[in-house]
């Protein structure tokens, strides 16, 4: 097994310190630990990487039927390069932080270019992919390979920065530091991918962020923030900062027959790739709204009326997005479908995924409601 970036050689003596924190962590997962989960049946790097870029900022219930239906249809990195996008993205939809899904896209594209198709098993030629930083490529090394690599993923992070009552946010770079060291110095020589698993299992499990249970933790007699009685002070939260609502109108433009345009979104940005409703400024009203849009495709936008709102969260704002339903005429004959724009029948959500079309999360609940008061009215 290799050393750590910056570490030790995993056959040189362990401090006591790290042979304490590390053998009660493996005294508790060889009980508790979890290893039961759809990627530790057969961790291959490709299986592992998969999960760890699903999992990043999703729980791993909401991530199991996706990781799943994931791998039945891309079983290897060969068959995930050789896919559409719209094929990927309409699998991921639902999981959110849709650059993930773009970015392992377009790593399997360069494994399969730049590396034959062999999935990298160094750390420098797996922190060179797209969308991998040092966590998730020591998480693969690891859990795959059985390397001597730590991770610092957000449960990892929590652990270390109570064990050793680590002041300060995990975001500051001093901090961030901190913590790797702590990392690097903890992660032990032998069981490293069941060592590695049971650092995230017990952030998970029982370290949580809010009402940790630390009578059953396996290093609280270590523990620095359990002796002080305060251990979900650690780590400190993000400062706060503002946090906008966005106002946005998505026009739904539906045809005599009842079908409903949607738009290709550009491949960077929110919902990035994604197909939505197209989307008009809230300062403008309701009819302006309705007929710019409808006028960008040649439309004429007849009768407007309104639904609830959705409301959608995002790491840096929150999106209240108003849908305007309006019938445009006459029938779209001279619209069809491109690259760009589809008609969709304004069925359920999964009725789009099975025709091929990812839809952002809002445009889904906007269809869904859509159905709704179709029902609804006489």
């Amino acid at each position: 097994m290799r050393a750590g970036r910056g570490g030790r050689d995993a056959g040189s003596e362990e401090d006591p310190a790290t042979q304490v924190f590390a053998a009660a962590l493996l005294a508790w997962f060889d009980r508790h630990g979890r290893r039961d989960l759809p990627w530790q049946r057969d961790p291959t790097p490709y299986r592992v990487w998969v999960s760890e870029i699903m999992l990043q900022q999703t729980r791993v219930a909401a991530v199991i039927p996706y990781f799943e239906r994931f791998m039945a249809r891309f079983p290897d990195v060969g068959s995930l390069a050789a896919a559409d996008p719209d094929e990927v993205l309409v699998l991921w939809s639902g999981l959110g932080y849709y650059a993930r899904a773009r970015n392992l896209h377009a790593a399997a594209r360069v494994i399969a270019v730049d590396h034959g198709g062999r999935f990298p098993d160094t750390f420098e030629g797996l922190a060179a992919l797209p969308g991998i930083g040092r966590s998730t490529a020591g998480a693969i090394l690891a859990l795959a390979l059985g390397q001597r690599y730590p991770i610092l993923d957000g449960n990892a992070k929590r652990v270390l920065a109570r064990y050793h009552a680590v002041e300060g946010w995990p975001g500051e770079p001093a901090v961030e530091k901190r913590l790797w060291a702590l990392a690097e110095q903890h992660t032990p020589g032998r069981r490293v991918a069941h060592y590695t698993q049971a650092v995230m299992d017990l952030g998970a499990t029982l370290c949580t962020r809010t009402r940790p249970t630390c009578l059953l933790c396996p290093v609280a007699p270590g523990c620095r923030a359990h002796a002080a009685g305060d251990p979900a002070g650690f780590p400190a939260p993000r400062p706060k900062r503002p946090y906008p609502t966005r106002e946005t109108f998505l026009v739904v433009m539906r045809d005599p027959c009842g079908r409903v345009l949607v738009e290709r979104r550009p491949p960077s940005g929110i919902w990035g790739g994604l197909w939505s409703f197209p989307e008009a400024s809230a300062a403008l009203d309701l009819r302006d709204a309705a007929d710019s849009c409808a006028r960008r495709r040649r439309l004429k936008a007849g009768r407007v009326r309104v639904l609830p709102p959705v409301e959608h969260g995002f790491t840096h704002f929150r999106l209240r997005a108003t849908p305007v339903v309006v019938s445009v005429e006459p029938s779209p004959d001279g619209v069809a479908d491109d690259e760009g724009v589809r008609w969709l029948d304004p069925g359920p959500a999964s009725d789009a995924a099975a025709a091929g079309v990812g839809l952002a999360a809002a445009v889904g609940a906007v269809l869904s409601r859509l159905e709704t008061v179709e029902r609804e009215t006489p």
